[in-house]
């Protein structure tokens, strides 16, 4: 082998080292923002949704943001309940399924607010800034998976909240490992566009 074959292998190689230990540290510090929840009284609280499982139900892992709604709403941080989601390829409208879900745990009808075009996080936190401004409030909590959380608050943050708060679904799958790794380059491309 060359010695510039040498050299360019060496460079490759500690650029895969720097790489490796900053995913590791960046998915680090995502884990814990996530399970860290910031809880604070705020106007509005906005769920992201998830997954319709084909019988029209919540998958487990929008039950569970759907379900810590609920407990936070009955000790009182927040009146308003805002769900957004898109259609699925199940065919659902995520929005309707969610409110459906949280009228049924006795969340009032009038204080659930849809938003049928929340497709991803950015979409979500553009249509909450709207909503807010048209009922003249000012602070919210986003309610997601805890591997979720930093790059929700980092959307929310670019279109100009100030304070985000957050709380994380109390669920924990092996698919996290996945959705974990995919957090890295997703935080990245909102974080440069």
């Amino acid at each position: 082998m060359t010695f510039l074959k040498k050299q360019a292998l060496k460079k490759f190689d500690f650029l895969f080292i720097v790489l490796f230990l900053w995913f590791i540290l960046h998915t680090a510090i995502i884990v814990t923002d996530g399970v860290n929840d910031e809880l604070a009284a705020v106007d509005i609280a906005v769920v992201l949704g998830n997954k319709v499982e084909l019988d029209g139900q919540p998958s487990n892992r929008l039950k569970a943001r759907l379900d810590k709604s609920v407990e936070l709403y009955e000790e009182g941080y927040f009146k308003y309940i805002l769900v957004s989601g898109g259609i699925g390829i199940e065919g659902f409208d995520e929005a309707k399924v969610m409110k459906e879900y949280l009228v049924n745990k006795g969340i009032p009808s009038e204080l659930i607010i849809e938003d049928s075009n929340g497709y991803n996080s950015f979409m979500t936190a553009e249509n909450t800034k709207a909503i807010m401004k048209d009922l003249n409030i000012k602070s919210v909590m986003v309610i997601t998976q805890y591997f979720h959380i930093t790059r929700t608050k980092l959307a929310f943050n670019k279109l100009g909240f100030e304070n985000v708060y957050s709380a994380h679904a109390e669920i924990f799958e092996y698919r996290d490992l996945y959705s974990i790794t995919r957090e890295f380059p997703a935080y990245y491309k909102y974080a440069f566009n």
